[in-house]
């Protein structure tokens, strides 16, 4: 069967690299496949982790983090130092003297108050653009701009040019409604003071996410327009596409064809182009997960991003031999302290080491749709939260974990991971109890599962999704006497539907964006960007608030660890399956600057090609 499926592999992966057709380039320096294509590098709009992978490499904020230290501690970016008042709200930015566009333009304090302003503007509602409202009146003036875009919308007295005048007029008071409300401001090119609502400790690790990267203002706003009709700000995508983009990180995109390649090279304006060890990055779409592995095993690829067949188990378990064979030197650099990689990297050279599988700053969920009415008008069963909790209870997540998924991941009982968040408490979690369920269920008018409506699960059909479904519908139709019927859809759809609230029940999935609890936990909060459940509860809402003003550390995350404790325990907008393990596949002796940090941040401009090519020898669970 393994033969016959890389056989296949093969015939989809020369398929799809002869697509490049005689123009194609020389391999680039290095190559890797990241796991779907680039949606946007709008970073008003960037949210996908695939581009938030790539907008890391085209720009660069005011710090990055230091991936390969325990504490991922920020260092500077484009800001060379900055200073922090005594009351923690006001920060100053000493940008870098060198900091460069790729067209050799400086970059200055006033991009990046273009850039946020931008962000902040409910006329592209970005996933990511409530990140900005930590800065003192960013969300009061979001909501501004909202208001006065419905009060335009109102006016249908006003057409024609007048129309078009009325819009205008609306834009040149929004700029001067920013500047009198917005917190942020250049005092020179050189120097960005930043004001916050209240003093948040992980404000500087955002300074280091896409949210908070600089646009080339000259160049954004030459593809946008007011719309006369709306008066909404928009913006024509081409600017985002070569050979037009204009970035500042360590590359620059050179090309970008849809479902075939994308190319970067090196950004020779970037302040740190001395240090890079590759000149060049590609990235293949392969979508196929076992044409993805045959690639790699081939030499085409150098790097997969999340490895996905459904043989991966047994690649881990080929590994896990591997190291059991050399159990003595791993124990001895484990006492060394050195991360997973560098183990690798430490052992004799073997491909059944090239498989890592590493835990992950995530959790794997389903979502229920907490909104009265379902996508088609019906009444929604899952908005009450009994039901919801009698549908979590009876799901055996450990079968889940170790039967399905057969990679090491943890069953989860709460969203964020345990231990991942120095100082944290997590809460207990629900465990699976189906006699409990059922008597939620009969409180809530459905003894038995009678009266509910089939129950339709929504997954798209990458990753395995399909399997943990299946399992899911086992317990629910065992231990609740319910229907299921299970929704596949392509990637797209699932994402419009997801974001639609056209579901009733559908998988999910979240990793943290920062250290702190509120990366999980404002996903929750009601008309948050990430809120695909459309849940709402002022109690909870509540929580999250106190928190931001608690300025004592521990107070402030015995709070948060409540808010958690009541959307695993009792309102279950989502209930938690398991917390991810994140599957590379690449050689470390082949390959640095990869790393196993679990919050899966990588600076791939960090990478150096140690080595001349994939060895000839293949593990079996990969060898066609």
């Amino acid at each position: 069967m393994m033969r016959l499926i890389l056989v296949v592999g093969a015939v989809v992966l020369l398929g799809l690299l002869s697509m490049a057709g005689p123009a194609a380039q020389p391999r680039a320096d290095f190559v890797f496949i990241n796991r779907g294509d680039v949606t946007t590098l709008d970073l008003a709009l960037v949210s996908f982790m695939q581009d938030q992978r790539v907008a890391r490499l085209l720009y660069e904020g005011l710090t990055r983090q230091d991936v390969f230290s325990k504490a991922h501690a920020p260092v500077p970016g484009v800001a060379l130092r900055w200073d922090v008042s005594d009351d923690q709200r006001v920060y100053t930015f000493h940008l870098r003297d060198d900091a460069r566009w790729s067209n050799g333009d400086s970059v200055t304090a006033g991009h990046f108050v273009w850039s946020w302003r931008r962000s902040m503007l409910p006329d592209y509602a970005g996933d990511y653009s409530s990140k900005l409202y930590l800065i003192r009146g960013a969300e009061a003036f979001a909501r501004w701009r909202h208001r006065r875009l419905a009060e335009f919308a109102a006016r249908a007295d006003v057409t024609g040019d007048a129309r078009h005048d009325a819009a205008m007029a609306l834009w040149r008071e929004t700029l001067e409604a920013f500047d009198q409300m917005v917190g942020v401001r250049a005092v020179d090119d050189r120097t960005l003071v930043v004001e916050l609502e209240r003093p948040t400790p992980y404000f500087i690790d955002l300074t280091s996410f896409p949210i908070y990267f600089p646009m080339y203002e000259p160049l954004v706003s030459a593809y946008e327009r007011v719309d006369p009709q709306t008066a909404r700000l928009r913006s024509r995508p081409d600017w985002t596409k070569p050979p037009a983009l204009i970035t500042n990180g360590p590359f620059r995109l050179v090309t970008w064809d849809f479902k075939r390649e994308m190319r970067l090279e090196a950004n020779t304006h970037w302040h740190g182009r001395d240090r890079l060890a590759i000149s060049s990055v590609a990235m293949p779409t392969i979508e196929e997960p076992n044409a993805q592995v045959l690639a790699y095993v081939t030499g085409a690829v150098d790097y997969v991003t999340d490895v996905l067949p459904a043989y991966r188990g047994d690649m881990i378990a080929a590994k896990n031999a591997f190291y059991n064979e050399h159990k003595d030197l791993v124990a001895s650099l484990r006492r060394e302290g050195l991360d997973s990689v560098e183990i690798d990297r430490r052992l004799p050279p073997d491909p059944r080491a090239h498989i890592h599988a590493m835990p992950a700053f995530g959790t794997y969920f389903y979502n229920f749709n907490c909104r009265p009415t379902l996508g088609d008008g019906r009444p929604n069963p899952f908005a009450d939260a009994r039901v919801r909790r009698a549908f979590a209870l009876a799901v055996d997540r450990e079968a889940i974990s170790a039967g399905v998924r057969r990679i090491g991941e943890p069953a989860a009982a709460t969203l964020i991971p345990p231990g991942s968040i120095a100082g944290y408490a997590s809460p207990a979690g629900l465990r699976t109890d189906p006699d409990a369920a059922r008597a939620l269920l009969a409180q809530a008018g459905f003894p038995q599962g009678r009266g509910l409506p089939t129950i339709e699960i929504l997954f798209s059909p990458d990753g395995g999704h399909d399997l943990i479904a299946q399992s899911i519908a086992r317990d629910w139709t065992r231990e609740l006497g319910v229907d299921v019927a299970l929704r596949t859809r392509e990637t797209k759809v699932f994402r419009e539907d997801l974001k639609s609230g056209r579901y009733m029940v559908c998988r999910s999935g979240w990793f943290g964006d920062y250290g702190d609890p509120t990366t999980f936990l404002d996903i929750n909060r009601t008309g948050e960007g990430h809120n695909d459940r459309g849940y709402a509860n002022p109690a909870y809402d509540a929580l999250l608030d106190a928190a931001q003003n608690e300025t004592d550390t521990s107070a402030r995350l015995a709070i948060l660890s409540r808010a958690e404790a009541m959307i695993v325990e009792e309102e279950l907008p989502l209930f938690p399956i398991f917390h991810y393990a994140q599957i590379y596949l690449f050689d470390a002796h082949r390959v640095s600057g990869i790393t196993p940090h679990p919050r899966q941040v990588q600076y791939l401009d960090l990478v150096d090609m140690l080595g001349d090519g994939v060895g000839p020898d293949v593990p079996k669970t990969m060898r066609p």
